[in-house]
């Protein structure tokens, strides 16, 4: 029996029986074989659940055991007894299905395992949603060995997920070329604090009423020694798949606290300072220490830091959102959720949450003064946050027409080219010095704005 077991041991994950990576191999060479005798094609499936890793840290690991457990029976449930699900490691799960009449088939089984996992999980406590991103690779005609048809898999699961996860993607040949510039990013990116590559630009947000720059977002930006300026929609993702975001975070928030402070001692404050937190930021278990100390260390005030957050972050799970909201607040921290009407667009959440500004999509913004639809949900976000006492921020305002349109129908405040660009620390003090309203002739020129 002592042989038995361990003989099941060293080809079984402990956790939840499935075959382990020792026996994922066996079946894929098993299932090479037969597509090679009968010319039938073979899929190989790379799983991986999206934000597991939030699970973990707010509700723990038993909890996260239990939903491997259950997302590994419900993947069972989607294929045949004689295809192989096998846990890869961690989240990640690899399903290999032998004897396709074509390869397009496996689209069918990619969506009967999203839609599986759609459903809600019930492990004890509230119910539990999660997504997950599937990578597709196929034999033939993608790859002949083992390792190539596991890296080809795993290349289109990333691929998945930088299309907005919850989502299947077949393999294509130029993923490997994209695989090998995400991994150069992320060596980089690695390095990249401790270098001093990174810096922060601060974009004005303006008051309507007054003219004057109320306060400054403070926008983290790259400064890669090979390949210049990269834009955070290429570095954050890598930052957040890798948890390289929460020391960045830091680093932003303690940089941003300076500058305020910095602003502040010179006479040219007090000004709300706005700073962008993540969803893995968020749920970091340090984060209310880490904004206390930095507070403190920075002598920078609380209730002049800004915390914007997403509909989806503070929505994912909403009770450890509020007890972490409340406990900031108490501090004197403000809130504000960016882009609103992109996400869950829940209003619950507006009463439960202690929230203070909204700020409009630029989406909603850009067609404002000649799209009735715009301009309906644009005038509905200022009348609902109004009635709820919050302060309503316009970005990406670029024209006259949108700024007049949005003045008309009282929104608080904005931000956008129109007033400024995005500057340094540097350009935003002149900015600040030069005492420039929105009243004033002419914008920002590009030389400031460099």
């Amino acid at each position: 029996r002592s042989e038995e077991r361990l003989r099941y041991l060293a080809h079984r994950d402990a956790l939840t029986g499935l075959p382990n990576r020792t026996l994922l191999h066996d079946r894929l060479r098993q299932a090479i074989a037969q597509s090679q005798r009968t010319g039938a094609a073979m899929a190989l499936f790379f799983l991986d659940l999206d934000r597991f890793k939030a699970i973990n840290d707010t509700l723990g690991h038993v909890i996260g055991d239990l939903l491997i457990q259950a997302v590994a029976e419900r993947l069972t449930g989607c294929v045949r007894e004689s295809d192989t699900v096998a846990r890869f490691g961690g989240d990640e799960f690899t399903i290999v299905v032998t004897n396709l009449a074509q390869g397009a088939d496996a689209a069918k089984v990619a969506q009967k395992i999203l839609d599986a996992l759609s459903k809600p999980f019930l492990l004890g406590g509230p119910e539990l949603f999660i997504t997950t991103s599937i990578g597709i690779t196929l034999f033939p005609g993608d790859e002949e060995s083992i390792d190539g048809l596991l890296r080809n898999a795993d290349a289109a699961m990333y691929r998945a997920k930088e299309s907005g996860r919850n989502a299947y993607q077949f393999y294509a040949a130029e993923m490997n070329d994209h695989a090998v510039e995400r991994l150069a990013l992320e060596n980089s990116l690695r390095h990249a604090l401790e270098r001093g590559e990174f810096l922060v630009h601060y974009q004005p947000q303006v008051d309507l009423g007054t003219g004057r720059i109320s306060g400054a977002e403070a926008l983290l930006r790259w400064r890669h020694p090979e390949l210049g300026l990269i834009s955070p929609a290429r570095f954050v993702p890598i930052a957040e798949d890798t948890g390289l975001i929460t020391p960045i975070g830091e680093w932003i928030l303690r940089a941003a606290a300076e500058q305020g402070q910095a602003w502040r001692t010179a006479g040219l404050g007090p000004m709300r300072m706005a700073v962008n937190l993540s969803a893995r930021q968020f749920t970091d278990r340090g984060l209310i220490q880490t904004i206390a100390r930095v507070l403190g260390e920075t002598g920078f005030p609380a209730d002049s830091l800004d915390l914007e957050l997403t509909e989806s972050t503070i929505m994912h799970n909403a009770q450890a959102t509020i007890a972490t909201l409340h406990e900031l607040k108490r501090m004197g921290v403000r809130f504000s959720i960016d882009d609103f009407g992109t996400g869950y667009s829940s209003l619950s959440y507006l009463k439960r949450f202690p929230i203070h500004i909204l700020k409009i999509d630029p989406s909603f913004v850009r067609d404002v003064a000649t799209n009735g639809t715009d301009a309906a949900i644009a005038t509905a976000i200022i009348a609902l946050a109004h009635s709820l006492h919050l302060t309503v921020i316009a970005e990406g305002v670029e024209t006259q027409e949108q700024l007049e349109f949005l003045r008309a129908n009282g929104c608080n405040e904005i931000q956008g080219f129109l007033f400024s660009r995005p500057l340094t620390a540097e350009a935003f003090t002149t900015l600040l010095k030069s005492g420039r309203t929105l009243s004033s002739e002419r914008p920002l020129t590009d030389s400031l704005a460099a």
